[in-house]
């Protein structure tokens, strides 16, 4: 498809014709490099945005730049990819972003197969920090799919114990949902027709004990955690 249609331009959504801008021979396929190039084109910045080939998940509506009248241009391009302007998935990113913003640019990261979640929130680090995502091979960084639920069970599963907490983050690990709950992750992926996250070994006493603490101190589960991370980082 030729690019012949309207550019929205700048914040103040201007519309400029940027025919002039591209020759006759100009065409965009359906390539990940061809949409992304697209995007720049239109204004979008994709450091902000996570690709799919089916759908294009905005994570930082103000970074992104990714106004509706750039929206239009970019359907009418590209009519048979969905723009999905979530609110609660770029909450989710905000999150996850606290748990990356130290990472090594140009980073090997190893992620799990099949992890939608995981690897749609780590995708735009590859444009982000020039980072490469790989389910097998030599990597630098293991990305665990460890979720704030999961990890506020295990605190309280040690505690219970009565042998005291157990520390086991690595240097090599990153963890991009630890500060993300489970409720939020399964209400996205529903919204988005996938499947839910089911919690696995969780221990029963301590997923009852935080039933009870869900009714009475709804924030608990973030400050158990950052609790934790203050203990570890005292100890260490």
């Amino acid at each position: 498809m030729h690019l012949q249609e309207l550019l929205v331009y700048d914040n103040m959504d201007l519309i400029f014709d940027i025919s002039n801008l591209t020759s006759e021979k100009d065409e965009f396929s359906d390539s990940k490099r061809d949409i992304l190039k697209y995007l720049k084109i239109i204004g979008v910045d994709s450091r902000f945005i996570s690709y799919t080939p089916e759908k294009i998940y905005i994570n930082n509506l103000r970074f992104s730049k990714f106004s509706r009248k750039r929206q239009e241009t970019f359907n009418h391009q590209y009519p048979d990819i969905e723009v999905v302007r979530n609110s609660l998935f770029q909450k989710i990113c905000s999150k996850a972003s606290k748990s990356l913003a130290n990472i090594k640019p140009g980073s090997v990261i190893l992620i799990p197969e099949n992890n939608f979640i995981l690897e749609v929130i780590l995708e735009p680090y590859t444009r982000k920090y020039g980072v490469e995502l790989v389910h097998e091979g030599d990597h630098d960084l293991i990305a665990e799919p460890l979720i704030l639920d999961d990890e506020v069970n295990r605190i309280f599963r040690d505690i219970f114990s009565g042998e005291g907490l157990e520390f086991r983050k690595k240097d090599n690990e990153i963890y991009p949902l630890i500060n993300v709950p489970l409720d939020w992750i399964n209400s996205f992926l529903e919204m988005d027709g996938r499947l839910k996250i089911e919690n696995e070994n969780n221990n029963e006493l301590a997923s009852s004990f935080m039933k009870f603490l869900e009714e009475v101190a709804p924030q608990y589960r973030e400050n158990v955690l950052k609790a934790s991370d203050y203990i570890e980082s005292k100890l260490s």
